[in-house]
């Protein structure tokens, strides 16, 4: 294990959250949840503010609204979120070539294998440059640990939090861990976290205390061993810049059961759209297309078709997947969608069936990528929904979502139902703005892409 506090951990404070109060100034200073909104909803970011009511991630938005009703409830807006990571991470990089993201706003650092720091002195230094560049270019905070080892370093960012640097001294880990909650050692979740408690093992200095031979006993040789390697602050593992996909997917959750039949088969096609654009961007193709169903029941079913060869090709992937469709039941509703490559290559093989992908087919491809980027994305995501012309207000009208009107210009949707939509117009650099309320088919007003958080970056909102 290295001698100097070279390991860097970034973590943006509240991501999605302050990012929504960047870009809304009325939002500023104010209690934001960020998450599905219906009946099944989950929270993903909740702001500062609303944590104060006892809001958190993972939280059914329905027990959010619960304790914060007055809080902001909007919808993910993942294509800002990736455009901002991306400029994160694009600072992360300038430091080393080493870099281990662990999602849109987590990350790991060597500054030594970049030439970066060497000792205490020039990693803190390092460490508020990062800070200020990230205001600077994002216009959001992000808290940095800086340690020996990645399990201290991102112990030290989570103390750090909000806004915050910590530099765990070397020497001083032993101490620093002793009084901390097993649940704050990797590999220690609720189950092992319990496992734990039953035998009076609640903290790290417990653990260190109980021994190697007793972990083993209650853990297994793998699990006991390596836990009591960390109660010991020992920790060899390395930054990895590559994490090797296995697999590109893509899937959404829908707040209602969807029974139609020809919505399901729309949604499955969206799903292969996205799923090879990914495929796309990261230079891959993959031989085996996955289906992923969940029934109304909760019963989730998944389909898989291997190809004579890796495509990436947006038309294939689609047609395999509807085929997939073909063999499953999804007349008592489908709650869950997914769409998935696997068996990842570096090259592709052409025209697998006929070449499927003519004019009219790239065009209904662009069309539906174009819709896409204006919908929210991920698992707790509303989902706007291209095929059917009858799908909710709240659907067409995301709340928290981009639009533009051709009078008022760039705002925000606030809310819709009964037929209206209530937007607020406003930009991140402007103050906070007026609320206007049109038909929900008013033809002046539309969705539209992120605006950038900060005047003059070119980054966030390009598609």
């Amino acid at each position: 294990m290295r001698s100097a506090p070279t390991i860097l951990h970034l973590d943006m404070d509240a991501f999605y959250a302050s990012a929504e109060q960047a870009a809304k100034p009325s939002l500023r200073g104010k209690a934001v949840v960020v998450g599905g909104l219906g009946p099944r909803g989950v929270v993903a970011t909740a702001s500062y503010e609303a944590r104060r009511f006892g809001v958190h991630s993972a939280m059914p938005t329905a027990q959010a609204r619960r304790l914060a009703p007055h809080a902001a409830y909007l919808t993910p807006r993942f294509t800002l979120y990736r455009d901002v990571s991306n400029q994160v991470m694009g600072l992360l990089r300038e430091l080393s070539p080493l870099v281990e993201p662990l999602s849109l706003d987590e990350a790991f650092v060597d500054l030594e294998a970049g030439g970066a720091a060497f000792d205490g002195g020039s990693a803190r230094e390092v460490g508020e440059r990062l800070r200020a560049d990230i205001r600077r270019v994002t216009g959001l905070s992000g808290s940095v640990g800086l340690a020996v080892s990645k399990m201290l370093a991102k112990i030290g960012s989570e103390r750090a939090k909000p806004d915050g640097l910590v530099l765990i001294e070397p020497g001083t880990e032993r101490q620093l861990l002793a009084p901390l909650p097993v649940r704050v050692l990797p590999g220690v979740g609720p189950a092992t976290g319990d496992h734990l408690r039953r035998a009076g093992i609640t903290t790290v200095d417990e653990i260190a205390e109980a021994g190697q031979d007793e972990l083993v006993r209650l853990l297994g040789r793998a699990h006991g061993t390596g836990l009591y390697a960390m109660a010991l602050a020992l920790d060899e593992r390395p930054v990895v810049s590559e994490r090797e996909g296995k697999s590109v997917s893509v899937e959404d959750t829908y707040d209602l059961d969807i029974h139609d039949r020809v919505r399901v088969r729309g949604e499955v096609a969206r799903l292969a759209e996205r799923c090879t654009r990914r495929l796309r961007e990261a230079g891959r193709s993959g031989r085996t297309v996955v289906l992923k169903v969940r029934r109304y029941d909760f019963s989730t079913l998944t389909r898989s078709e291997t190809l004579r060869g890796p495509t990436d090709d947006p038309a294939v992937v689609r047609e395999a997947a509807a085929r997939l469709l073909e063999g499953v039941d999804t007349t008592g509703g489908v709650r869950l969608l997914g769409v998935g490559v696997s068996g990842l290559a570096d090259y592709t093989q052409e025209d697998l069936f006929a070449q499927a992908a003519g004019e009219r087919a790239a065009a209904e491809a662009e069309a539906a990528a174009e819709a896409d980027e204006l919908a929210p994305q991920g698992p707790a995501a509303e989902v706007v929904d291209p095929v059917a012309p009858a799908a909710p207000e709240e659907r067409r009208w995301p709340a928290g979502h981009d639009v533009v009107h051709a009078v008022h210009g760039p705002g925000w949707v606030q809310g819709s139902g009964v037929g209206r939509v209530t937007v607020r117009f406003e930009t991140p650099t402007s103050a906070p703005g007026r609320v206007r309320t049109f038909r929900t088919d008013d033809p002046e007003l539309s969705l539209s892409a992120p605006l950038p958080l900060v005047e003059g970056d070119g980054g966030a909102g390009e598609g």
